[in-house]
């Protein structure tokens, strides 16, 4: 799968989220930086990641749809 990425793949392999003590890495979510363990989402900028914890926001997932199990 390939993400559109502003900024080389290679970097987001080393960034990680600057507000956790154990430095979680980051995911590419819907054009933010986003830390699975925090749920924080820090903007990219002009092709710049903003690792900056006064300028994330809280992220939230989507709403998925229910399974057709969860109807039962």
């Amino acid at each position: 799968m390939k993400m559109n990425l502003p900024f080389p793949v290679e970097l987001l392999e080393k960034l990680a989220c600057p507000a956790c003590a154990h430095r979680p890495p980051l995911r590419w979510q819907e054009g933010l930086l986003v830390c699975a363990a925090c749920h924080r989402a820090y903007p990219v900028r002009d092709g710049i990641p903003v690792l900056l914890v006064e300028e994330s926001t809280k992220w939230e997932p989507p709403p998925t749809e229910p399974s057709p199990e969860e109807h039962s």
